[in-house]
């Protein structure tokens, strides 16, 4: 971290704020929000003095958000010299998409097999909240991307709200928010020639149907996608 990374808008320090329940809650959402955008950058130190200045909070406040932050293996420590943003490789997101789509599917088969007509009004409701930032999505797409992110990450959640795991929502967690870091890559290109919407009506079709083969299949072809295309990005990038 040099000191030179933009600001978080106000409102979205606002949002934390008014949700936070204390201050090292405050700190962690912060730099979880910081790392995940990229404004912390990948093997970037975070150095305290700076992150004080940058949050306006304590030093031991910090240190416990960071230490929260090593759970969700979005930071490493680095015994006395402290802490860097984890780093990123293409290896290391193939990885996650392997682990991901074995974490998703299993809760999807069991939310599909226990959920009831609650669950399915949830994945009914989340699936419209998102398609309506999805409709401004291709022309709009870094004014919306925040949003939807956010009913991206509300739809899947509410997909797998049916499974009784609280293990696998935790491991499956700790994943998801590890790919939304490469996600956010391709999540304002233009020319992916790709209907995510379409992708995620079918899921969701699949789900309301309790096809369970069929709605696995779906979600894993809708996770191998985003690893295609930031491959594809990555290489035209160095192209």
């Amino acid at each position: 971290m040099d000191g030179t990374a933009p600001l978080a808008s106000a409102e979205d320090d606002e949002h934390i704020r008014q949700n936070a329940k204390t201050l090292i809650e405050y700190a962690y959402q912060n730099l979880r929000r910081d790392i995940v955008r990229g404004i912390l950058q990948p093997g970037s130190k975070l150095r305290i003095e700076q992150l004080r200045a940058r949050y306006q909070v304590g030093s031991s406040t910090l240190r416990e958000a960071l230490t929260l932050l090593l759970s969700d293996a979005l930071v490493t420590a680095e015994g006395q010299r402290g802490f860097k943003v984890s780093p990123v490789s293409m290896d290391d997101f193939r990885d996650i998409t392997r682990l991901r789509k074995m974490m998703e599917t299993l809760a999807l088969r069991e939310s599909i097999e226990n959920g009831d007509d609650n669950w399915e009004a949830g994945v009914v409701a989340a699936f419209h909240r998102l398609s309506l930032v999805e409709e401004r999505l291709e022309r709009e797409a870094d004014e919306v991307a925040e949003s939807w992110e956010e009913r991206n990450r509300a739809f899947h959640e509410a997909l797998i709200a049916g499974c009784a795991s609280k293990w696998l929502h935790h491991f499956r967690g700790i994943l998801y928010q590890q790919s939304e870091r490469y996600r956010r890559f391709c999540l304002v290109a233009r020319d992916t020639g790709r209907n995510v919407h379409a992708e995620h009506k079918g899921i969701m079709e699949a789900v309301l149907a309790r096809n369970a083969d069929l709605a696995c299949a779906l979600t894993e072809e809708h996770i191998d996608r985003t690893l295609s295309e930031i491959i594809r990005l990555t290489e035209n990038a160095v192209a």
